[in-house]
């Protein structure tokens, strides 16, 4: 999972990102200006990001604003010394997610980080589906058309990224991404080879895994044919 820290503290930036790898297995990239993390941000996507209130250029709350403005849903965590009621209020309705005080334990940080990507992946639901496929996020189980999808741990995997964006393009070094601290033997040919399996998989049901070219894959329901009938 990729967490995107932005904080002009290098020094407490440099333990964060050490700490929240080592704890949690998150990747994460650290900017110190608000400018450059709201450029970064129209560049790469991110699972959730660790904001400091604080920040030169463009400072936390304007960046809140233009990210939610912008329809940028990204779960946003802030980190702040300013520990008042006005302070937690002014952020949660600028479009933060939580609110963490300065100090901290690193526990807490993990677990809320945690909370926060479940809750924008849809874990906190009790399914997910395009078409026919459905994805019971108890059993961790995927069902086409009701009847249990036979899936290796991997390939079922990428199948609940695919389904969790649906409907829109992801790339390979996306999907790499989010599986590095699962196995870190996977690899950009190993999703190649998990994606072919995945469409031997569902073929012949309503929905279907396509490679957009120079993009990456999109799971979308199948578009039945027009009709060649005359009115």
């Amino acid at each position: 999972m990729r967490i995107l820290l932005i904080e002009d503290d290098p020094d407490l930036a440099h333990w964060l990102s050490k700490a929240l790898h080592k704890n949690a297995g998150f990747n994460v990239e650290w900017v110190n200006d608000g400018l450059l993390a709201y450029k970064q941000l129209h560049l790469e996507e991110f699972d959730a990001i660790v904001l400091d209130l604080g920040i030169p250029s463009l400072d936390g709350y304007s960046l809140l604003n233009k990210l939610r403005t912008e329809d940028n849903h990204t779960p946003i965590l802030v980190l702040t010394a300013r520990d008042s009621l006005a302070t937690r209020v002014n952020t949660l309705d600028s479009g933060a997610d939580d609110f963490l005080p300065k100090p901290f334990m690193m526990e807490e940080l993990i677990a809320r980080l945690s909370a926060l990507i479940r809750r924008s992946r849809g874990k906190d639901k009790p399914s997910m589906s395009c078409g026919s496929l459905r994805y019971d996020t108890s059993s961790k189980c995927f069902f086409l058309a009701s009847i249990p999808l036979s899936l290796t741990p991997r390939e079922s995997e990428v199948l609940r990224i695919l389904l969790q964006k649906s409907g829109e393009p992801i790339n390979k070094q996306f999907i790499l991404d989010r599986l590095t601290n699962i196995d870190e033997h996977f690899n950009l040919d190993a999703i190649e080879v998990i994606i072919h399996r995945l469409r031997k998989k569902l073929h012949q049901s309503d929905i279907q895994i396509t490679t957009l070219r120079g993009i990456g894959y999109c799971l979308e329901p199948v578009t039945p044919p027009l009709s060649n009938q005359q009115p």
